[in-house]
């Protein structure tokens, strides 16, 4: 299982048997509405409270993807997942719901790529047959939790990005049809003394680099080996710094087969609030779920490697004025050839 350093090869390639996305409003105006299964006409989805509407959107997806994949809840052994909020609340509550044994995740916007590595273990050593994954985020309750409430209006610069109004899961599973996970490399803390909240691509960019540096030096592999390379919310801000880092690196990037889901959920010239662009546990959850996988459904693409992004920062961390350490977790899925 463990390959070089710090990554697993999966030899009985865990099946995604089916997938589930979720969004809100602003996603719905993104040139991705499509690739997802619902999507909600408001930010508050009938509920109360923001987080409230997280999890139920989490709910949401999971129950999606249950039923795309002709299961039923109890045949779940696992259920693998995580957010952005206090304590994961969104995620422990829908698992409340759910009444599926949990794992509480928490690797910030890596918590797509963490759990689905985590969720391939699992099913690739036969301790499940079934393993649902995933993350969630909301825009108005990660801006009260971290920025500032939208209420506020208060000004942000341009490297600020969006948080994704969204909800992405996966079913792993031992059979079925689908894209199968053949690889994942599991990132380490990097912290190049970045402390501002507003400016989270570059304090996640190098991280990212050192976990596909990671990843291709384990395997023994370049950029060859995958027909597209998807950070996970690095924005335009983090998307350069990452090129210029990786050829600092000696390792070659290509921009044409490299891409960030930040840069993918929206529509950078119309949505102008977006201004880095998007963020948030959502994001690569929902474009790899619905966008990518869509793609390698239609076979545009056959062999893809996604590096979701985190930064592990805490608002109690920020206010005592530290710096913010983050990670990234990188997971190969193709076609069955």
């Amino acid at each position: 299982m463990l390959q070089g350093h710090q990554s697993w090869v999966f030899p009985n390639r865990p099946v995604i048997r089916s997938v589930a996305t979720v969004g809100g409003p602003f996603e719905a105006q993104g040139p991705l509405a499509e690739d997802f299964d619902l999507l909600h006409g408001d930010l508050w989805l009938g509920q109360d409270s923001f987080e409230k509407a997280g999890k139920k959107m989490m709910e949401e997806a999971c129950e999606i993807a249950v039923q795309k994949a002709g299961l039923q809840k109890q045949d779940i052994q696992f259920f693998l997942a995580g957010d952005l909020l206090n304590q994961i609340t969104p995620s422990s509550f829908a698992a409340r719901t759910l009444a599926i044994p949990y794992f509480g995740l928490y690797g910030a916007c890596s918590t797509a790529m963490e759990s689905l590595a985590l969720a391939a273990l699992f099913v690739d050593s036969k301790s499940a047959q079934y393993v649902l994954a995933g993350t969630s985020s909301h825009n108005a309750a990660v801006e009260k939790q971290f920025r500032y409430p939208t209420e506020y209006g208060g000004q942000k610069p341009p490297t600020a990005q969006w948080t994704v109004t969204g909800a992405g899961v996966a079913i792993v599973s031992d059979k079925g049809e689908g894209p199968v996970i053949t690889r994942a490399t599991i990132g380490r803390i990097v912290d190049m003394g970045i402390s501002d909240p507003f400016n989270m691509g570059a304090a996640m960019a190098p991280a990212a680099a050192d976990t596909i540096t990671a990843h291709f030096r384990d395997f023994d592999v370049g950029h060859q080996e995958y027909d597209l390379i998807a950070t996970g919310d690095l924005g335009k801000v983090g998307y350069r710094i990452c090129v210029d880092l990786m050829q600092k690196h000696g390792v070659e990037l290509p921009e044409d087969k490299y891409t960030d889901c930040g840069l993918l959920i929206y529509d950078m010239e119309r949505q102008k609030d977006v201004l880095a662009g998007g963020s948030g546990c959502g994001c690569s959850a929902t474009v790899t779920y619905g966008h990518i996988l869509n793609r390698l459904k239609r076979g545009e693409l056959n062999k893809v490697l996604i590096v979701a992004t985190g930064a592990l920062l805490s608002p109690l961390s920020f206010q005592q004025k530290e710096s913010i350490p983050c990670i990234a977790h990188a997971v190969a899925i193709e076609n069955v050839q």
